[in-house]
């Protein structure tokens, strides 16, 4: 089905086919020519050459969010949902495509889609960390979503994770807690990332720390501890860490947990030892997951903004005028049961 058949089912120039089907609005078309230009591309099954379009007009209409795990996990996936509202905005087309982390599939995939034309990518992290994006992404414009580059500059996108952490120990502060919390989730000497990760260093876990400090030197006080876990944030390490804590005979008046598995965890552990929270030890954490909303008391967590982490990275590729630096986006806190006053 060609243009022409479309112009002469609607009646209209050839021109004026291709102005309404392209977008174009500097052209005065009636708004009855526009409707039956359509109409009648819809009865004909007309379907624009998008090869000969991305010629004329430069744009192909498609993004690719090239990632190592983001789209075939359920820790990280929001991002994706934030990207594609933006981009629906933008009538723009977003291809995802998760490499794994392995280096060669991702050569492959970004040549693939180089070939393809696309407007630009999206090189995503399932978790905040330094990366070294490809020589071949500098061929088109792109945004680093929930990475920050290694070495040099990039326009990147991440959780404002040092804000977290103060938000984490000033809430504690705020019910009294001064002298006797302990952060769960350092990892031991020489390892840098669960196995599952392929042991890539999380940012999120120094800057949280970092955060934490600063909130309570403030005031005075500092981290009465930190404990490891064996060797990853999920709960049954982090059961074990706060077991082995408690062994130790610290009495904790609070537990900031590096992530809401880890508090799980925790939970577990105090339980175990007859310790009742908030009554007797007070629990905050991060990521905001599932997880926070179905253990009981309901867990105080401050949530990743996984969505608007999408969203503003395609807001920067778009934006011919951004930066290469890096745009920290807040972490919300959702207050659950988790925490009560100092006893």
């Amino acid at each position: 089905m060609t243009l022409a058949q479309v112009a002469e089912r609607a009646g209209v120039s050839r021109s004026a086919v291709s102005f309404v089907l392209t977008g174009r609005t500097d052209q005065r078309l009636s708004v009855e020519t526009t409707e039956r230009v359509r109409k009648a591309a819809e009865e004909l099954g007309y379907r624009p050459n998008m090869t000969a379009r991305t010629l004329r007009t430069g744009r192909s209409g498609t993004v690719a969010l090239v990632s190592d795990f983001v789209s075939s996990t359920s820790h990280a996936n929001s991002m994706v949902r934030g990207a594609l509202d933006a981009l629906r905005e933008r009538d723009t087309i977003l291809f995802t495509v998760d490499t794994q982390g392995d280096a060669g599939q991702e050569k492959q995939v970004i040549d693939s889609l180089l070939d393809r034309t696309i407007d630009g990518v999206l090189y995503a992290s399932m978790f905040t960390r330094a990366v070294t994006p490809p020589a071949l992404l500098t061929q088109v414009p792109f945004v680093l979503l929930n990475c920050v580059p290694a070495v040099g500059v990039a326009r990147a996108v991440v959780p404002d994770e040092v804000a977290a952490g103060r938000d984490s120990a000033n809430e504690l502060l705020r019910f009294g807690h001064r002298d006797h919390i302990w952060f769960i989730g350092t990892l031991p000497p020489g390892v840098t990332g669960g196995l599952s990760w392929r042991g890539w260093a999380p940012l999120a876990l120094s800057e949280r720390l970092e955060g934490i400090r600063q909130a309570l030197a403030d005031v005075g006080a500092e981290l009465a501890g930190t404990q490891m876990v064996d060797d990853d944030w999920t709960t049954e390490d982090g059961r074990e860490a706060v077991t082995r804590l408690l062994a130790t005979g610290a009495h904790p008046s609070a537990l900031i947990c590096a992530n809401d598995a880890v508090a799980a965890g925790a939970y577990q552990a105090l339980h175990r030892a007859e310790l009742r929270v908030p009554e007797d030890v007070s629990v905050v954490a991060f990521d905001g997951s599932p997880i926070s909303r179905a253990i009981d008391p309901p867990l105080t967590s401050i949530a990743l903004p996984q969505v608007e982490l999408g969203r503003r990275a395609v807001e920067l590729l778009f934006d011919k005028e951004a930066q290469p630096v890096i745009h920290r986006i807040a972490m919300t806190m959702v207050r659950g049961g988790s925490v009560g006053p100092a006893r």
